[in-house]
């Protein structure tokens, strides 16, 4: 169902023009199963799944930025399917990529489309049946520490001076802002979010130039959100939920694109006016285990039907309606 990479860069198109081994040490800990209740308080029906009589364990692993969104998932899929073991963790998207093609988990979290050379490793391990799934859209934010008065806007050449190194103090960026050294926080190179960030930013302004070494790196966005915190010469960036609920510990910076200054937003991310840093987000599984395996189809089933609304709930922007419609048409073939 995927092939090469012409699916993916159109439905990447679609979601823009719309709008980070289980190493059980990466912090994303295995959630445990939650006592059934009598009612789900999530939309969508079973499309002909009847979730009670599901069992057996599903194994999801990838980026952070997804996690949260899955995590809330996971929790309120075993209101309905008690019998499943759902275990939620986060190593990157590139690290979830890794494991979901040697046959270690059956979802792949992804904060970026998934690559040519990952496809290649799924295929050379016999996985060529892929599925790629879009769950929510994300409003990539910049941030500082409060403390922080001066720096409301960012051009993305400031930024690509900062995170490539030329710019190591406020000073450098606008003699206005403080002589002081800017001290940066930024995911790891596992990161679908690093990865996407040196795409719109790095490379966008300079194809030959690379992301800077230099500062406290972490595939867990709540290390990143909380080295900010205690900085005030701190600057960062990560998924837009780590930011929301982050409250008043963290200061969003505006993007300048090109068009003026524009914050993250639900608003903004949907509208396509913080640009370059809205982007989908996404989950991946396997054809032949929505054919063979009836708790992953009525989870993936699930996710879908509830991805928008459990989505916003942890603090990312939901599919529009047209975009949402075609992930479940996407599995609707394997329904009974």
């Amino acid at each position: 169902m995927l092939s090469a990479m012409a699916g993916l860069a159109a439905l990447s198109a679609v979601a823009f023009a719309a709008c980070g081994d289980d190493d059980d040490n990466d912090g994303g800990a295995p959630t445990e199963p939650a006592a059934p209740t009598s009612q789900s308080t999530t939309s969508g029906g079973g499309g002909g799944i009847d979730y009670g009589s599901l069992s057996g364990e599903i194994r999801i692993d990838g980026s952070s930025t997804v996690f949260p969104i899955s995590e809330a998932v996971a929790e309120e899929f075993r209101s309905e399917a008690s019998g499943v073991r759902v275990n939620v963790a986060f190593s990157g998207t590139g690290g979830g990529f890794e494991r979901f093609c040697r046959g270690e988990i059956q979802v792949s979290d992804a904060s970026r489309p998934i690559e040519p050379d990952e496809v290649q490793a799924c295929a050379d391990a016999g996985i060529d049946d892929i599925i790629e799934l879009q769950v929510a859209i994300d409003a990539l934010s910049v941030v500082v520490n409060p403390a922080n008065d001066f720096a409301d806007c960012m051009t993305v050449e400031q930024l690509h001076r900062v995170f490539t190194g030329q710019a190591q103090r406020w000073s450098d960026l606008d003699p206005s802002w403080p002589d002081d050294e800017i001290v940066l926080f930024f995911p790891g190179t596992d990161s679908g979010t690093f990865d996407y960030f040196v795409e719109a930013v790095i490379e966008g302004v300079d194809e030959t130039a690379t992301h800077t070494g230099d500062g406290t790196t972490s595939e867990d966005d709540n290390v990143l959100a909380q080295g900010i915190e205690g900085e005030e010469n701190g600057l960062g960036y990560f998924g837009f939920a780590y930011f929301q609920e982050a409250g008043q510990q963290l200061r969003a910076v505006a993007i300048d694109g090109g068009e003026g200054c524009v914050e993250p937003s639900i608003e903004t991310a949907l509208d396509g006016s913080y640009q370059p840093l809205s982007r989908p987000l996404f989950i991946y599984t396997r054809e032949s285990f929505l054919r063979e395996r009836p708790e992953v189809l009525g989870f993936i089933k699930f996710y879908i039907d509830n991805a928008n609304e459990l989505a916003q709930d942890v603090g990312y922007v939901p599919m529009p309606d047209s975009l949402q419609a075609e992930q479940e048409a996407k599995i609707e073939p394997f329904l009974p």
